[in-house]
């Protein structure tokens, strides 16, 4: 007998609002029509690339990608349950009724788009389906339809800046995936003008894990989420500032990966890790150092990219930045930034670097990339990026 207790719902008032409504016979409709068709039939759901299938189990499910912007994308498995719990959450946080339009940017294999397309269902709240055209036309369509609520990456959030163009509609931006810089922040201020931005911290397998507020320091993710555990483990060093490699136990997290072992990222407890190294300060702000499968070792110091990717793009703003590693004989690594953006005073970047960093772990090299190759969230994709770079030596 199948389980109906906790499903997805789609709300008779949820609408998908055009351009993706005229676009018939397209595969964004297709996709968000077999979305519906699912949830409406208590069906599971799985999305693979642009394809959204629906099977009908004893347990409904959702199974979606993982990012892949450090490894191979892998298929994850949830439970309705564990959104659905977000969904009340966020209802209450932000605010968020029937009479709002979310609008959405990316495809249906992102997590954060399906998320959010499964969030304004649950409500009731229309969707504004933007992906696929430009920015300028992005942003004609929130004016149009008096768009209130976006979820975007960072990427996204910048390219719909470049419209230069008023949204005065939107009442909260909701931003994953990724760290918008104060510039961004203030620019989004002259555009956005009645907006709140609020940043998250998550990850495919834990969704949400922390939030920003009013409060919270430059360069902290922010505060547990409401019913969200942290725990530091594997401290570096002695002391409650000490940073550790963070796990996450809440009702929010994934059931397992369909394609491999999930036991080196979750155990028993049920506390999962997305193999972020961080650190909490007294008062629970959570600062990210960066992913321990990124961290570089120079000279018996470990170093994270990420750390000096933020302050590249913070103090410079090039349009993408990746740090990646080399070998070196004398300390075992170097570190290199490689760079997009026109009118880039390489060399102010290697003093701005050594200056915060010190001469042993600030980039020896600035290299500048035309094109930065990215995967199909927006983020740089860091295998191709390093295979490139090893061209350039």
């Amino acid at each position: 007998m199948r389980n109906t207790t906790v499903q997805f719902h789609w709300e008779s008032t949820c609408k998908v609002r055009p351009p993706a409504a005229q676009l018939a016979g397209s595969r964004i409709n297709d996709g968000l029509l077999s979305l519906r068709a699912g949830i409406d039939a208590g069906h599971s759901i799985s999305i693979t690339g642009d394809t959204v299938q629906t099977q009908d189990d004893m347990q409904p499910r959702l199974f979606c990608a993982t990012g892949g912007s450090t490894g191979a994308p892998k298929t994850i498995s949830r439970s309705h349950a564990s959104w659905i719990a977000n969904f009340e959450v966020n209802q209450k946080l932000f605010d968020l009724m029937p009479q709002d339009c979310l609008a959405v940017f990316g495809a249906l294999k992102h997590s954060l788009t399906v998320y959010a397309v499964l969030e304004a269902a649950h409500i009731g709240a229309d969707i504004a389906y933007l992906a696929g055209i430009n920015a300028s036309r992005q942003v004609d369509q929130i004016n149009a339809q008096r768009v209130t609520y976006i979820y975007a990456t960072p990427t996204q959030l910048k390219l719909l800046l470049t419209a230069k163009t008023p949204a005065p509609s939107v009442r909260h931006i909701i931003v994953g995936g990724g760290t918008v810089t104060q510039d961004v922040v203030q620019d989004c201020a002259a555009i956005f003008t009645q907006a709140q931005i609020t940043q998250f911290y998550g990850a495919s397998e834990t969704s949400f894990i922390t939030l920003t507020d009013k409060d919270t320091p430059r360069g902290s993710v922010g505060k547990a989420y409401p019913g969200v555990t942290l725990e530091l483990r594997n401290r570096q060093a002695q002391g409650p500032d000490a940073a550790g490699e963070v796990w996450v136990k809440s009702p929010y997290v994934f059931e397992g990966y369909t394609d491999g072992p999930t036991s080196a990222i979750k155990d028993s407890l049920g506390f999962v890790t997305a193999g972020e190294i961080g650190r909490l300060n007294a008062a629970g702000y959570l600062y990210l150092m960066g992913r321990k499968n990124r961290m570089i070792t120079i000279a018996d110091q470990n170093v994270y990219p990420e750390e000096i990717e933020s302050f590249i793009a913070g103090k410079f703003g090039p349009r993408h930045v990746v740090v990646l590693p080399e070998r070196d004989n004398m300390r075992g690594h170097k570190v290199v930034a490689v760079v997009q953006g026109d009118d880039l005073d390489h060399h102010a970047i290697k003093r701005a670097c050594n200056d915060r960093f010190g001469a042993l772990i600030a980039p020896r090299r600035i290299v500048r990339i035309e094109e930065m190759p990215l995967l199909s969230s927006g983020k740089p994709d860091l295998s191709v990026v390093q295979a490139w770079l090893e061209t350039e030596i």
